[in-house]
């Protein structure tokens, strides 16, 4: 009974499901097409993006957390990505410096977003949709007026190519180098898993921003102060938004106005898939990289199959709208079982 009982838990255990389905896929893609097992060309990009993408995802997590939903943060990264850049082009700070630098507009702008729907009292959505609305203005003028036609950042602070083609493990003998795997992006990616899983799980400040997000009212009459909650929750998203910026920004090599632009569906993809609620009260940290992966690998493997770009977001469509529904076809289910035993 014990044992049956410990695999019943795990079958219920979406992380533990959500893994299986990830190596089952990983294992599928490569005995279908062996280039999926590229080192060099597949499986290093792979976890690079996932890292980036990831932390992307937990930007989104933090407003989910409170049921807010953050529109901005594709936004948000490109004017963080812009600051740093900025700083390396014309100030020639240094890698750190500039990474600091980058982070606190990222933090500040997601501060000022929660104050404003703080002050307003207008639904984040709102909020957050005319917030990426005006940082697309204000990136691309900001681009064009300063770079011209070329619409980028091309200045290299010292250690921005260590942390974009070092690899964990590589090994080179008589100069002949093996694959590299594990990128160095993994680093801060893991870095932000680890504090935001903190806070979470073990901090006053994390149980308060579930308690918000879970019952705002209830939250209110137990003394949890959700306006500062808010503001709290949407600074937090902006300085991950931020840092995945950044993150891309080192990883193509320069910055771009486009950065960013792509972050909007990953954003929700991890978090999601990974068991965090829309409605707030409930998070999934690890979840969500677990998630973010298995989009990766799902978008991977299709590519290399040679299968184009719209019918590849056609499955992640797919795949974001079965995680959303996840949560009702379980309640369909349970009220069915519900029935037949009276």
């Amino acid at each position: 009974m014990n044992v049956a009982h410990k695999i019943k838990s795990l079958v219920s255990d979406q992380r533990f499901v959500l893994s299986l389905l990830t190596v089952a896929l990983f294992i599928f893609f490569g005995l279908k097409n062996s280039a999926f097992f590229n080192a060099d060309f597949v499986i290093y990009p792979l976890i690079r993006d996932a890292a980036t993408l990831s932390v992307i995802g937990l930007a989104q997590l933090c407003a989910l957390s409170i049921g807010h939903l953050n529109l901005a943060v594709g936004r948000m990264a490109a004017v963080s990505a812009l600051a740093a850049g900025a700083a390396y082009q014309y100030l020639h700070v240094s890698l750190l410096l500039g990474l600091f630098m980058g982070l606190f507009v990222g933090a500040s702008l997601g501060a000022l977003t929660g104050w404003i729907i703080v002050k307003s009292q207008v639904n984040a959505f709102i909020v957050t949709l005319a917030m990426d609305f005006a940082l697309l203005g204000f990136v691309t003028y900001i681009y064009v007026t300063f770079t011209g036609a070329t619409t980028a950042f091309t200045t290299k602070p010292a250690g921005m190519e260590f942390w974009r083609n070092t690899s964990w493990h590589q090994y080179c003998v008589a100069g002949v180098c093996g694959p590299k795997i594990f990128p160095m992006m993994l680093v801060p990616a893991i870095i932000a898993i680890a504090v935001i899983g903190f806070i979470f799980s073990k901090t006053r400040l994390g149980r308060e921003l579930l308690s918000t997000g879970s019952n705002l009212r209830a939250a209110k009459l137990s003394g949890i102060p959700v306006d500062r909650r808010v503001i709290t929750a949407h600074l937090m998203s902006g300085l991950l938004a931020g840092l995945a910026g950044i993150m891309l920004a080192f990883t193509n090599g320069s910055f771009t106005a486009a950065i960013g632009s792509q972050f909007m569906l990953p954003s929700f993809l991890g978090p999601v898939l990974g068991g965090t609620l829309l409605a707030g009260g409930s998070v999934a940290v690890l979840g969500t990289f677990i998630g973010t992966l298995l989009t990766l690998i799902i978008r991977q493997g299709l590519s290399v199959q040679g299968i184009g770009l719209e019918t590849l977001n056609i499955a992640l469509g797919l795949v974001l709208l079965t995680a959303l529904s996840l949560g009702q076809i379980q309640k369909m289910f349970t009220a069915i079982r519900m029935r037949g035993r009276t």
